[in-house]
């Protein structure tokens, strides 16, 4: 997994899009968040592993995420933590877009695993959304039935953006024929709240420490996009979930799009140069 051999048909079509023989994809935008929760090692991570069936990362375990929606730009959500000038900042890009970004990691968190970052106050988090009429909202948010703004206000509900952390940006590579612009998020699973089996796009959902899903995705027990496995990788040499969200509060996020490095059986997909002493470290481990 750290280092696999890039097949010579998807290098010749690098080539291609450098070239400008091909024209890449346009990304879309989205978001993903890794839920975090103690653990004997360190962290313990929220896992979804999609339906084969699905046209990109099918079968892949991942963080809950998704695309951003034209209604996550809705400026009326209550809204307490860092403002959207604050996120723009630390997520580098403008203000309205960071706006959407958060709501989204929000809303997909949700959507996809049950938990849900909002309160009825501004220093309070949901203790259960787990009764039949949170089932029903959850289903018509991921139906696109009900929009997310509209869901909160019902509710009486404050988004709690304080209780997100940046964490990383990855755009697809130009070869894919989907592909999205990714903000990675974390979050420590709030207290009384409990996941869900619940996405339509899961086949199934597990907690398991950021250190096991690496060793797992390592032994060829599970699959796993690289910007998924290097976030593992680099969540498990921190002590908890309190670690990693002090981590979290000082980064800014630089876009990195993966791209072809070497030549015929040795090309591999590159990867931030400040991961990769990890990646040489466990190599050689």
């Amino acid at each position: 997994m750290l280092r696999i051999p890039l097949p010579p048909q998807l290098v010749e079509q690098a080539r291609e899009y450098a070239t400008g023989e091909r024209t890449p994809a346009e990304p879309r935008n989205a978001a993903t968040v890794v839920l975090l929760r103690p653990s004997p090692e360190g962290s313990s991570v929220y896992l979804l592993r999609r339906q084969t069936s699905m046209a990109f990362a099918g079968g892949m375990c991942v963080f809950p995420g998704g695309g951003v929606d034209p209604r996550d730009f809705d400026a009326t959500i209550a809204w307490h933590g860092p403002s959207p000038a604050d996120w723009a900042e630390r997520l580098g890009t403008d203000e309205e877009t960071a706006r959407a970004l958060v709501c989204a990691a929000v809303r997909e968190t949700f959507e996809e695993s049950g938990v849900l970052l909002a309160g009825p106050s501004p220093d309070t988090v949901i203790a259960d959304t787990t009764g039949e009429d949170w089932e029903a909202d959850r289903v018509a948010l991921e139906g696109r039935d009900l929009a997310f703004t509209e869901f909160l206000s019902r509710r009486g509900l404050v988004l709690r953006t304080d209780l997100l952390g940046v964490w990383s940006g990855w755009l697809t590579p130009v070869f894919e024929p989907r592909r999205y612009r990714t903000w990675f998020f974390v979050a420590a699973m709030p207290e009384g709240q409990r996941t869900r089996d619940v996405s339509t796009e899961s086949s199934s959902v597990h907690w398991t420490g950021a250190l096991g899903a690496v060793e797992a995705v390592d032994a060829e027990e599970m699959l796993m996009l690289p910007p998924t496995y290097l976030t593992c990788l680099e969540i498990a040499q921190y002590a908890g979930p309190e670690e990693v969200l002090a981590a979290a509060h000082g980064r800014r996020v630089e876009m990195f799009t993966p791209e072809v490095e070497g030549e015929g059986d040795e090309a591999t997909l590159s990867m931030p140069e400040a991961l990769r002493p990890l990646v040489e470290e466990r190599l050689g481990s």
